[in-house]
């Protein structure tokens, strides 16, 4: 039996991977640091598999996915290019990208309890979201 909470979670996790890849994709090309580039692109594939996965459940439940709010991308695109222009170095881009997973973590908790009726699947999947972000950000810290 479908159930909306578990469809608008899921949509809410891919809404959620898919800002992540426009964001890394968004700064990749500024990176000097081959180990930051490293790190970024590995995450960049998580978020993708990830998302793919989700995709799937999706499907499962006769659902679509969801694109990020254009506000949201116009939001994200104009902070990032705003910090990045005024000093373009690693430590802006470690410090944008952690920004960015500090939002993407507390957005998954708010919808994690809002749709508390969502099944267990989609729960794990959000929690999979919360564990890349969190070691993104962790992994982050020795560049800002």
């Amino acid at each position: 039996m479908d159930n909306s909470d578990t469809i608008k979670l899921l949509k809410e996790c891919d809404a959620g991977t898919k800002m992540a890849v426009a964001s890394i994709d968004e700064v990749l090309d500024k990176v000097e640091d081959s180990s930051l580039r490293q790190l970024l692109t590995e995450s960049r594939e998580h978020h993708e598999k990830l998302g793919n996965d989700i995709h799937t459940q999706l499907i499962e439940h006769n659902s679509e996915e969801k694109d990020p709010s254009p506000m949201a991308k116009g939001m994200s695109w104009l902070k990032t290019n705003v910090k990045i222009g005024m000093e373009e170095s690693d430590a802006t881009i470690a410090d944008v990208m952690t920004d960015g997973c500090n939002m993407g973590i507390k957005s998954i908790y708010k919808y994690l309890n809002q749709y508390g009726a969502a099944d267990d699947t989609s729960k794990k999947i959000c929690n999979r979201l919360v564990d890349i972000e969190e070691q993104l950000c962790h992994k982050l810290r020795c560049y800002l």
